[in-house]
């Protein structure tokens, strides 16, 4: 482990894939798609893949429009002909994806320790808003920051820097949560330290370096805290 816990005052939370589960999104597709798995898969890649290049063409739209138009590439691409009426139920499902078990039990405990917990998320407010509240978490972290609100999208340095300067943080404070390989490496890169939270067994990419801490659950990042 490389994390410094003396250097820890606050810690930053991705949203989708770390507090809530994006697979479960999976569900929504099966009662409209023959195959839903890979048009899972599809979708997902291609929303982050859509986020990179807005990044480099100055092309930015709120990430919600960018989720439906990468749904609807990958129901073209695997043939799935639905009413556009279905294409937004499906969508809609961001609104309410699973949480995982350890998120509340272990951001309280990390309050609880005195740290003020963020989420800091490509989601646009709206999302982020739906997000928290389905999570039931609003009366744990202290905000939500938004890509939108720098138009710009993980893992630039910009939106990392804009997350300390709304938390008030120096950035070398701030432990940031992910289950994002790339979040977890732009956040090191803009300064802060950087934790990998893997539910799933991944393997980590070799690109770039080691997260500061690897954890299995929220409840890791609290036992490495001393809380």
């Amino acid at each position: 482990m490389t994390l410094d816990p003396a250097r820890v005052t606050t810690i930053t939370f991705d949203s989708y894939s770390t507090l809530v589960d994006v697979d479960a999104a999976e569900s929504a597709l099966e009662a409209r798609v023959e195959d839903p798995a890979p048009v899972s898969k599809l979708w997902r890649a291609r929303s982050l893949e859509y986020t990179f290049v807005a990044n480099h063409i100055d092309a930015y739209q709120p990430f919600y429009e960018m989720n439906r138009d990468a749904l609807q590439y990958a129901l073209d691409a695997h043939g799935a002909d639905i009413s556009r009426e279905a294409r937004d139920e499906i969508l809609a499902v961001y609104h309410e994806l699973d949480v995982f078990d350890d998120v509340r039990d272990g951001i309280e405990r990390l309050r609880v320790g005195g740290y003020d917990c963020y989420v800091v998320s490509n989601g646009n407010p709206e999302m982020l808003a739906s997000m928290v509240g389905h999570a039931d978490i609003g009366d744990l972290i202290e905000d939500t920051i938004s890509a939108d609100e720098v138009e710009t999208f993980k893992p630039a340095p910009e939106i990392y820097r804009h997350a300390a300067a709304r938390t008030g943080t120096p950035i070398d404070e701030i432990a940031h949560v992910s289950a994002g390989w790339f979040d977890v490496q732009g956040a090191k890169h803009a300064g802060m330290q950087g934790v990998r939270v893997d539910r799933k067994g991944s393997p980590w990419d070799p690109f770039d370096g080691e997260p500061d801490l690897t954890i299995d659950s929220f409840h890791d990042l609290c036992e490495a805290l001393g809380v």
